[in-house]
């Protein structure tokens, strides 16, 4: 005898969210759904198949053989469908574009190349080109035409600009291994009083670690030094000739290492959101929508510490 359980594409969607995410509370926020919502459909489909999907009151979820199976076909049909729903796109005529893509963020490059190549075997016929955004005023250039979407933790209020949240990280400050404030649980204002603060050549004010944490306090560091690379900043920082604030991501691989230590910035932490801003027109787009789905997805996957970005 045949038992029809009623297995959804929503279904696959939910465990595959909290899976990626690792809590019901970010997963729905991922689906945009309500908490209340995402735990009942989950509930439902558990009464459906008589079994537990994941032991409960385990961060980051403990899946059952169930789960586990579920969780299988999500990873093998989600891509599939992904992959017709770009096909469908392209025989609606949106297969060919320009796609120029500014960074304001270094430490970016660690999830976009993996992001550029996954959209490469997808969107071949997309003319993609590269900038930083350190030696010119990116979002003002996309405002123009001169470019088409910018990676920013700054948005700015500009007529015919539209941001998209790809996820929240958190800052951290990096220290040598040796350094004085280790003896502390969390770094305050007043602590970089006497350091040397290693920064990006941006300007102050489109830095979070001055114009969130130490400018309301008015603090300023002993000195400031520019560098460029996120490698040279903690090189200086490993041999204590400096601290640098820097997304937890970027510092995952270091401090497994032990090449630098790290403590939060605030008691609560010093939490950002990243944003893809793109002109307006052109969020319909289906290469640009495409692009950034495909961002999102790839950062989850390899981007240690993130998190959903939260309702606007």
């Amino acid at each position: 005898m045949t038992t029809n359980i009623g297995l959804e594409l929503r279904h696959l969607k939910t465990l595959h969210a909290l899976k990626q995410t690792g809590s019901l509370v970010e997963a729905a926020r991922i689906l945009h759904l309500t908490q209340s919502a995402l735990s009942h459909q989950i509930k439902e489909l558990e009464a459906r198949i008589g079994m537990e999907l994941f032991i409960r009151k385990t961060r980051p979820p403990r899946f059952t053989s169930a789960g586990l199976r579920i969780l299988q076909l999500a990873d093998e049909l989600l891509p599939q469908i992904r992959h017709a729903e770009q096909d469908l796109f392209r025989l609606a005529g949106g297969e060919s574009g320009r796609l120029n893509i500014a960074i304001e963020c270094h430490s970016c490059y660690q999830w976009l190349m993996p992001t550029i190549d996954a959209y490469r075997q997808q969107w071949p016929e997309v003319e993609m080109d590269f900038a930083t955004g350190f030696n010119f005023a990116p979002l003002p250039a996309l405002s123009r035409g001169e470019l088409d979407l910018v990676v920013t933790s700054d948005p700015m209020d500009i007529p015919g600009l539209t941001y998209i949240p790809l996820f929240r990280y958190e800052m951290l400050l990096a220290l040598s291994r040796h350094h004085s404030l280790l003896k502390k649980e969390w770094i305050g204002p007043a602590d970089l009083e006497e350091e040397t603060l290693i920064i990006y050549p941006i300007d102050h004010d489109r830095l979070d670690i001055f114009n969130r944490f130490l400018d309301p306090d008015d603090v300023e560091p002993n000195q400031v030094r520019t560098v460029e690379l996120t490698l040279m900043m903690l090189q200086l920082v490993a041999s204590q000739r400096g601290v640098c604030a820097l997304p937890n991501w970027a510092l995952a691989e270091y401090l497994e290492k032990d090449h630098v230590a790290a403590r939060k910035l605030g008691s609560e932490g010093l939490w950002s959101t990243l944003y893809a801003g793109i002109r307006v027109e052109q969020k319909e787009q289906p290469y640009i929508a495409d692009f950034l789905e495909t961002a999102r997805e790839t950062c989850f996957k390899t981007l240690p510490g993130i998190l959903p970005a939260l309702p606007e």
